[in-house]
């Protein structure tokens, strides 16, 4: 299958331009994606996107990611039902700076036959003169053309409405088509579909001054079956950054997928192949509880993002973690599946010596309200120490005890957790 069949078979076409398909079919073609420099790393929500530059190079044609320094100073209305938050010059460089280095994990730049490029949009935008712009771009938008777009429609009926900044958005987007076609022969935007309108004026904009015909092509906006915003979580945004979201914590987001998003994601977000998915589709059907498509996606995810050591760490650490002992991992690995757990903070120097008794601690962080109920509740059995039952209410724990010498995981029956970091 060429390219374009390639994307309507892992759900990946919305809306697109007569004779792409064609155009892929023939031709080796040049297409860019735009990556706004919100923050210093991208989040599972760029995903698709960093997916579809790695599968266009892949079947031989030419990527272009554009980093948005010269656009991040304005900021994209598409999707947001209030302005941006403007960030400093600094903030933005500081931005482009994290997301070129998280480009070069899915494309390959030192390609022979067909290399990756970066491009950043300030390299043309910052140094356009107002008149210039208005004259050379502004001049071929009428305002009844702008307000037409869903982005800008949409906030026009929003009580806020729309600063003249963002809605000279579009017009800065259809220059970056503009000038990637004139530099690169780039005839191709791609992106979410919020972002038709932002691609198909930058069309526009190619055809009526150079009188050549470009192309995009947008694919749907990823949601959960639930209903959802995809890649939030209770505990907040699940980043590609090792920093913001530990590799433990990428792992176990996918490996939590329902059922009815697996499929999806596995066709959206790997590069496996059809008969793979489809076996692992018959699997999820007949054989839920297994889970093997979570699996699987979790580990293909994870290694992209992280590398394949960080897939053998994440496994062993969850069979762990949800076994009877936790005490040989990592404690960052630990911190990352708790992170939003209570936790109180208890001075190493009291484990010296013999240590700390387990009634005592229980007490100290509170999960029970006495030491009279703390012993009782040890007593029973419903006291866990890093996973591990802790029935006797002699026992007494020292800093060896301690998940890399200075995390403890305590547990109230079977839900009710508490950390205790040592300091």
């Amino acid at each position: 299958m060429n390219l374009f069949d390639e994307f309507k078979w892992r759900g990946m076409v919305y809306d697109a331009t007569e004779g792409l398909a064609d155009l892929f079919a023939n031709e080796r073609v040049t297409a860019y994606i735009g990556f706004d420099p919100t923050a210093s790393s991208l989040h599972v929500g760029s995903l698709m996107t960093l997916m579809a530059l790695a599968r266009l190079q892949r079947f031989g044609h030419f990527p272009i990611a554009v980093v948005g320094g010269g656009t991040g100073t304005i900021g994209d209305p598409s999707g947001k039902s209030q302005e941006r938050t403007l960030l400093s010059l600094d903030e933005i460089e500081e931005n482009v700076a994290g997301i070129r280095e998280q480009l070069s994990r899915f494309l390959d730049f030192d390609s022979p036959v067909n290399p990756a490029r970066i491009a950043n949009n300030a390299d043309w935008l910052a140094g356009i003169d107002l008149l210039g712009f208005l004259r050379d771009t502004g001049k071929f938008f009428t305002v009844n053309y702008m307000l037409q777009k869903e982005s800008v429609h949409r906030r026009l009926e929003s009580e806020d409405g729309i600063s003249y900044t963002e809605f000279s958005y579009l017009l800065l987007q259809a220059r970056d088509f503009l000038e990637l076609f004139d530099r690169y022969g780039c005839t191709l935007q791609m992106g979410g579909s919020d972002q038709w309108g932002n691609i198909t004026a930058g069309i526009d904009l190619v055809r009526k001054l150079r009188g050549k015909k470009a192309h995009g092509l947008v694919w749907p906006l990823m949601t959960a079956a639930s209903g959802a915003k995809f890649g939030k979580t209770e505990a907040g945004t699940i980043w590609l950054d090792a920093a913001r979201t530990p590799a433990f914590k990428f792992y176990q987001f996918w490996l939590n997928t329902e059922d009815r998003d697996v499929i999806p994601y596995l066709k959206s977000f790997t590069f496996l192949e059809r008969a793979s998915i489809d076996a692992l589709e018959s699997v999820t059907t007949s054989a839920p509880a297994e889970r093997e498509a979570q699996r699987v996606l979790a580990r293909e995810l994870t290694a992209l993002v992280h590398g394949r050591d960080r897939v053998a760490r994440a496994e062993h650490a969850s069979a762990l973690l949800f076994g009877e002992d936790i005490a040989t991992l990592d404690a960052d690995d630990v911190l990352a599946v708790f992170d939003d757990v209570p936790s109180t903070e208890l001075p190493a120097e009291e484990l010296a010596g013999d240590g700390i008794g387990v009634v005592d601690l229980v007490a100290r962080v509170r999960l029970a309200a006495s030491k009279s109920e703390a012993r009782r509740l040890v007593e029973s059995g419903g006291v866990y120490v890093n996973n591990r039952r802790m029935p006797d209410p002699r026992a007494r724990l020292t800093r060896d005890h301690a998940i890399s010498g200075r995390l403890f995981v305590l547990r109230k029956g079977q839900k009710q957790n508490h950390l205790v970091r040592l300091i």
